[in-house]
Order: structure tokens, then sequence, then C-alpha cells
């Protein structure tokens, strides 16, 4: 056994690929998303096929009363989460001054405002134990001016290298997961047809993406890009010319 991990956002895409190959894994789960049964359903399936403990928390994090369970359970002295995967999210179909600021109101407070507050709770039962792991779910968006979504983005991979080295000597990892297109149901939730203009090439697998972040996480990385493809893509991001980056940013959702 490998202790017990917290997953946000678990019921589809990344988040229930990490659900999936961490009961592999053998650690024991706490489950958060906003649909029941599907969390239910979710935790039926893992508890079945890898004899583990799944415990599920119906929570819309964008609420107070919805990150309250989420932090109970990451400081819960009793059984106690070694591994939080800050995950959920989503994004608007519009850009920024095009879209409702209440929408953008309520994509802040999903996007970073929860992940913070999961974030210090996780640090603070973490560090009183001498140990813990945080992987928060970023993007290659990070890298690239695509709005407010890539804003959010890169908050989270600047706080997560930041924590990384802070909390280095009291036994905690933090690191950004940076990936690309994944083949899950984000576009769809956008209202977006995904495959209008992103090349077959650069879909990824969430099965695979959960693997490699995996294996980074081990090694104590504090920013994981997964796939070759999108590695030159992010160094690229880095250091090419702002214009040629901006144009294409452009292109996908």
């Amino acid at each position: 056994m490998r202790g017990r991990a917290l997953v946000t956002g678990a019921t589809a895409g990344i988040g229930n690929a990490f659900a999936r190959e961490l009961a592999r894994r053998g650690h024991d789960l706490v489950l958060v998303a906003r649909d029941t049964k599907r969390l239910e359903s979710v935790a039926a399936g893992l508890r079945d096929k890898h004899r583990i403990e799944v415990d599920v928390i119906t929570a819309d994090l964008t609420t107070d009363e919805g990150l309250g369970a989420a932090v109970n359970a990451l400081t819960d002295t009793a059984r106690p989460v070694d591994l939080l995967v800050n995950n959920a999210g989503s994004s608007l179909a519009a850009w920024f001054g095009t879209t409702d600021i209440a929408d953008e109101d309520r994509q802040l407070d999903l996007m970073v405002r929860a992940p913070m507050h999961l974030m210090d709770a996780a640090i603070k039962a973490m560090t009183g134990r001498g140990h813990g792991e945080i992987i928060n779910v970023a993007s290659v968006a990070a890298f690239t001016p695509r709005g407010t979504y890539s804003a959010h983005k890169a908050w989270i991979v600047n706080i997560s290298r930041w924590a990384n080295i802070q909390y280095a000597d009291a036994g905690v990892t933090v690191m950004a997961l940076c990936p690309g297109f994944v083949r899950t149901e984000f576009h769809q939730r956008m209202g977006v047809d995904p495959n209008s203009s992103v090349p077959r090439w650069m879909w990824l697998k969430a099965d695979k993406l959960v693997k490699a972040a995996l294996d980074d996480l081990d090694k104590r990385k504090a920013v994981s890009v997964p796939s070759v493809r999108y590695k030159v893509l992010a160094t690229i991001s880095q250091y090419a010319p702002s214009s040629i980056v901006a144009r294409a940013a452009r292109r996908g959702r």
C-alpha cells in the first residue's frame, strides 16, 4: 500500500485516469467531483477491482461549502492524505472581454482559488508529518498567451515551482503537470469541436499522460511536461519571439 490520495475532478478525463492508476498502485482514495452518481459508480468499480478504500465527496469547489469539504478531508489527522491531485478544471468557449464576467469569476475560483486553498491545507498537514506530495494539473497553455485560461495555469506553474523549493526540506514535493491536448470530455463540455483546428498528432492519451506524470513525481520534478512533442513545444513557447508564439496560441481551444 502506498498511502492515501485525494483527487479532484475524479469522474472523467485526467482526474479519472489518476484515480484508476493510483488505485492500481495500491493507494486508498478520496474522490471529489460534483456528480454523486458518477462518483459512486467510479468508486464502486475501483473498490471491486483493486480492493482498496475509496471515499467520495460531492462538492462544487467554486463554493465555500464544497471547498470546505475537500479541505476537511486533507486535514483529517485520523485518515491522512499523502498525495493531493489538484485536477478539477474547465474553460470557457469565448475569449476574455467577450465573456460574462460572472463566468470568469467562477473560473477564477475553480482554477486558482480552489487549488490554492487545497494546497494550503495539504502543505500544512504534510509538513507536520514530514512527507507528502502534490500534483497541480496545469497546461502547456501556461507558457503561451491564451487569455484567462493560460493566466490561471501560469499561476499554477509558478506557485508549484516555488512551493517545491520552499517545502523540499520538509519532505513535501509539489509538481505542476503541464499536458497539451488530451482526449477527455473537456472540450465537449465547452461546446467546442476539438477536431476543428487541432492536428491529430497533438492529442495525448490520459492513461499514458498520468503514468508519465507519476514517474516525474517520483523524480521530484517541479514541472512535468509529458511527451517529447510537448517538451519541444513548451521550450519553443518560452524562447521563441512573442509574436510567433501568440499566433500559434490562437489555434485550438
